[in-house]
């Protein structure tokens, strides 16, 4: 996944945290609380200060390095005495009474807040302060106890309903718009701690004087300058509240909130700005984020027609973008312009289709063409990337490869029906993905085909396979020379598409293996023969689970004998 908004990085703070929250190790403990009582003493004057001299030296780097220094320490007073466990006999809060008459974590966290809140109002274009700033605020919002202590906090409050420019600045710096997710997402956690519905439409205000803008805004100024800053920015701060909805409640406040009010206006935005990816990549990326089913999130009930409505509305973007990206010209930059763009796509309908959020057979029961066009017009985006670039780029080639999977696991019949022109160029990238050094793609690509040769052995007995021998042919000797020549842990994956198409093919197989035998030495072919042999012993002509571990044993056998010399 991308660097921007840093999704990996705010999930790994909030899961480090909670394994923090209770408590550091004695060590760290007792070296905090050293420093504490220490520093304890001149926190006061030095925040006093601060905040006194900050618009004369917020744009001084060792000023900044100091205040980074003190968040640090924050962050490590915050581990080792406001958690679950902590300790409110401590000689840090015995000292801290005495000298500024904080007394319990609640007034504590209070100071840091207020630390917070000012760095976040006065650095406005000190993009690696604001970050660390945001790290501790999220570090704080995802603890089960700090979370709800941080809730009691009249300043939280406030800032949760009044999430405005005037609050934090550098919401306006373009260099910090990728922080905003960050940020949005530490409030979201807040407001569905809450679990109340009014709290979070409250919350949103903010955000409906923005779409009432961006909705009253006339076609003919919709590409100036701030109503794009504007757009942005909106889908930067929603994509952070939508991650933070963790359960089928809290997504469902969201979505009802934005569908099908809010909706019209990412299909008005992609009309204006297909050629600009700085604006469609954080519109597709939060349309990604909103289909993404983590948690059993996307959980409808049975007679809900959300889950439909919900992917109509993702086919009408992904065909929007998609009809109007792929006429463009190639620029210089083909991966920003281009490539980057096609990429989320295939993660927005890659995890759609997987969600299991709707049953796909109502649209051709109703003569929806809603999956049709959404498959049709991602697999020319996907065909428009040379095999080449799709290698060389490496994000780009694991959304391939995760589509195709899924692709290729649910929705074959869509596969086959393809041009053979289209449909061989997808199964030669399948052949090169085996090979990748990944093994995540080369068990992917592995799984794509057994899917398909599955499909044959159970409902086709001539077809596609039959009309390209050398391509399959080809194929099944790539799995062979993969489980023999290389070690990888996914070696399950692979010994099931290669029992799925030995037994499509016995033709196919004895090719393979007269190809594999010519490659080595005449006086070793006896002995290797009498492997292939053994790999089918006991094997019988079937793919259940049974016959499949069989075969899997067989073929672990094959290569421990294959590889003596």
């Amino acid at each position: 996944m991308e660097s921007e908004g840093k999704p990996e990085s705010v999930a790994a703070v909030a899961v480090g945290n909670r394994q923090l929250e209770g408590g550091a190790c004695p060590f760290m403990r007792r070296r905090v609380g050293e420093i504490g009582r220490v520093w304890s003493g001149v926190w006061g004057r030095v925040v006093r200060l601060l905040t006194k001299r900050l618009l004369q030296r917020y744009e001084d780097v060792s000023k900044q390095r100091f205040d980074r220094a003190i968040l640090t320490f924050l962050q490590h007073l915050r581990r080792c005495y406001i958690g679950d466990q902590v300790v409110l006999s401590s000689k840090l809060y015995t000292r801290l009474s005495e000298l500024l008459g904080l007394h319990d974590h609640l007034l504590l966290i209070n100071v840091i807040i207020g630390k917070i809140t000012t760095n976040l109002k006065y650095y406005t274009k000190c993009k690696e302060l604001i970050d660390h700033t945001l790290t501790l605020f999220l570090e704080m919002a995802s603890g089960a106890m700090t979370g709800k202590l941080l809730l009691k906090l009249d300043t939280v409050q406030h800032i949760i309903l009044n999430h405005n420019r005037e609050q934090f600045p550098f919401l306006e710096n373009w260099e910090c718009f990728r922080s905003r997710t960050t940020l949005y997402y530490t409030f979201g956690m807040l407001v569905f701690m809450e679990d109340s519905k009014l709290k979070f439409k409250s919350s949103m205000e903010p955000f409906l004087q923005v779409f009432g803008r961006l909705n009253s805004t006339p076609d003919v100024l919709f590409q100036s300058e701030a109503v794009k800053y504007a757009f942005i920015g909106l889908m930067r701060d929603l994509r952070g509240i939508a991650m933070a909805t963790n359960s089928r409640r809290t997504y469902g406040f969201l979505f009802d909130w934005l569908y099908p009010t809010h909706i019209p206006i990412l299909l008005k935005s992609l009309g204006h700005y297909a050629d600009a990816p700085e604006v469609t990549t954080p519109l597709l990326k939060f349309v990604a984020e909103l289909v993404l089913n983590k948690s059993q999130r996307l959980t409808f009930d049975s007679s809900s027609p959300n889950g439909i409505l919900l992917f109509r509305e993702v086919s009408k973007l992904i065909v929007a973008y998609g009809s109007r990206i792929l006429p463009l010209p190639n620029k210089a930059d083909m991966y920003t312009s281009k490539y980057k763009g096609i990429s989320i796509c295939l993660i927005i309908l890659q995890r759609a289709l997987s969600g299991n959020f709707v049953n796909f057979g109502i649209f051709e029961l109703y003569g929806d063409r809603a999956l049709f066009d959404a498959l049709d017009i991602t697999i020319k985006l996907m065909l428009s990337i040379p095999l080449g670039d799709i290698f060389a780029f490496r994000k780009v080639a694991a959304t391939y490869f995760t589509f195709l999977e899924t692709l290729f696991n649910g929705h074959l019949s869509f596969v086959l029906n393809l041009d053979k022109t289209a449909l061989m160029l997808i199964v030669e990238s399948l052949e090169l993905g085996i090979k990748d050094l990944s093994e995540k793609i080369s068990a992917q690509c592995a799984s794509a085909i057994d899917n398909l040769a599955t499909f044959y052995f159970d409902n086709v007995t001539v077809g596609f396979i039959s009309e390209f021998p050398e391509l399959f042919s080809r194929i099944l000797r790539t799995l062979f020379e993969v489980v023999i020549l290389e070690d990888r842990g996914n070696q399950w994956t692979h010994s099931s598409a290669i029992l799925s198409m030995i037994l499509i093919s016995k033709e196919m197989f004895a090719n393979t293996k007269a190809q594999i035998l010519a490659s080595y030495p005449p006086d070793r072919h006896q002995t290797l023969s009498l492997c292939f042999d053994k790999l089918m012993q006991d094997v019988k002509i079937s793919l259940d689970s049974k016959n499949r571990s069989k075969f899997s044993q067989n073929l672990t056998r094959f290569k421990s004998e294959f590889c003596v010399k």
